[in-house]
């Protein structure tokens, strides 16, 4: 799992290899992974965007960016999480994703940005 720490926001990355898909008579490799959230501050927060830059390496970069996470914009109060679960199809075996959430601290409303650590999409044959 890889793990990052902005402001006293820790942002955890596991990642799933799920196989592939043909989809518009092209192959697709799909990935998913699994985002923890967590508040170490003593003060509550609210995520309300996200902006990912995907990496593949038979594709151009991808932008992706929208208010919340798969639909939901979450409140953390001090100590406590929010996990989900995201994907995406890739058109190699190789890619990666990196990013941050945009959030406010719903005491000052401040606007911060929170970074998601880069991690790597690979299929298992890659990790040998």
């Amino acid at each position: 799992m890889i793990q990052q720490i902005t402001k006293g926001i820790k942002i955890s990355v596991a990642t799933n290899y799920n196989g592939t898909s043909f989809r518009n008579n092209q192959l697709y490799y799909i990935f998913s992974y699994t985002i923890i959230i967590e508040n170490k501050s003593t003060e509550t927060i609210k995520l309300t965007d996200r902006f990912w830059t995907i990496f593949d390496s038979l594709n151009e970069t991808e932008i992706v960016s929208g208010e919340g996470v798969v639909g939901q914009t979450p409140t953390l109060a001090p100590n406590t999480n929010y996990s989900y679960k995201s994907g995406c199809f890739l058109s190699s075996n190789l890619g990666a994703m990196k990013g941050f959430y945009t959030m406010i601290n719903l005491e000052t409303f401040e606007q911060f940005k929170v970074y998601i650590p880069t991690f790597q999409l690979t299929t298992p044959v890659l990790l040998n």
